[in-house]
């Protein structure tokens, strides 16, 4: 190749960088920061930008183009196209108790609302307990504490990591202030920092399923319309069912009007879940064996289980006096649990089946 083509450097010498100085002294880079930062945002996105309004887009003309693009999947698919999530048990009980501290947020505002401010304290007080447990789980999944610390350093808007990591710091933050307040008997106070918990609490809910629906697995990325809703709808479940248990412990009776709505929401949300869940399966087509098949399998088949066990006593307990309803609330957020292994351990299961990775490469979402 050296007798062939002249190597010679053009500029400077081999191996080293070449001669520059600036134009003018002293004179900044356009849209950049000086010491090598990040460079500001490129005017090919702005609003006033002349790319869009001298050619606008046409969707058809780009969805068209999109379809030209992906062409067709190959016929013999060589792996492994995709590393299956590395998660361990922390991740799924962390999307478990963060769902939990979420719905039980709910309720504290939903009390506060009808006027039960002792059943209000006690959610607030679950709130706290259920959030502090959260950040030890996410922190043995990742390993060393600065890594948390780290992703709280930035705020990233389109990283679902990110904007969950800041919504747990914030939710705690405020749960904590919440529960303070009726420690030192602020009742106003307490309200208004439990409803600002409560907001913040409607994405702590679902950023599980947006997180997992943001990646390359096929299962997770297929299901995003539908993950956040079961997750949603999770979090309700456990909430109701974590904060109703602590009420029986409290000593509120039988017959409460609080007690007995928690039921009717429990098992609303459990009813709504398995609604949910079995919808995207069957939107899903062949994508859903792995919900059937691998290692989420066996966590799909208990977490059902539960589920109908605990709407059959909830059902049968009306006969049966308030025990089964107590084991029905249990069932639930056993349930609950399960449901977040699954879809963990289904997602791994979906990452090495090349063929799906490729076809999702290939094919349009669904539903478009």
């Amino acid at each position: 190749m050296s007798e062939e083509r002249d190597m010679t450097p053009a500029v400077g010498t081999h191996g080293a960088p070449a001669s520059w100085r600036r134009a003018v002294t002293d004179a900044a880079v356009a849209m950049s920061r000086r010491d090598w930062r990040d460079a500001a945002w490129s005017d090919i996105f702005r609003r006033d930008t002349r790319y869009l309004s001298d050619a606008p887009a046409d969707p058809e003309r780009v969805a068209e183009a999109n379809r030209r693009g992906r062409g067709q999947a190959p016929e013999v698919v060589q792996g492994p196209m995709l590393n299956a999530p590395v998660w361990t048990w922390e991740v799924p009980v962390y999307f478990w108790t963060g769902g939990m501290a979420a719905g039980a947020s709910f309720v504290a505002m939903a009390c506060d609302l009808a006027g039960d401010d002792r059943a209000a304290r006690l959610a607030r007080r679950l709130v706290v307990g259920a959030v502090a447990a959260s950040p030890p789980l996410l922190i043995l999944d990742l390993g060393r504490p600065a890594r948390f610390l780290n992703m709280l350093r930035i705020f990233k808007p389109r990283s679902p990591m990110s904007t969950g990591a800041w919504a747990l710091t914030l939710f705690g933050g405020l749960a904590t202030g919440a529960a303070g307040a009726d420690l030192l008997q602020r009742r106003r106070a307490a309200r208004a920092l439990g409803a600002a918990a409560a907001v913040v609490g409607g994405y702590l809910g679902s950023y599980a399923g947006v997180l997992l629906a943001s990646t390359a697995v096929p299962l997770w990325a297929r299901s995003r319309l539908f993950l956040g809703p079961i997750f949603v709808s999770t979090a309700v479940l456990t909430g109701a069912s974590a904060t109703r248990l602590v009420l029986v412990a409290a000593g509120v009776p039988h017959g409460d009007p609080t007690r007995d709505a928690l039921g009717r929401v429990e098992s609303g949300a459990m009813a709504a879940e398995m609604v949910l869940t079995q919808v995207n399966s069957l939107r899903l087509g062949p994508l859903a064996d792995t919900l059937h098949e691998g290692e989420g399998a066996s966590w799909f088949r208990a977490a059902k289980g539960l589920a109908r066990g605990g709407l059959a006593l909830r059902l049968l307990g009306r006969r049966l006096g308030p025990a089964p309803h107590h084991v029905a609330s249990g069932l639930f957020m056993a349930s609950a649990l399960c449901f977040r292994f699954a879809w963990v351990r289904a997602g791994r299961s979906s990452a090495r089946d090349d063929e799906a990775v490729a076809r999702m490469a290939h094919e349009p979402p669904i539903g478009r």
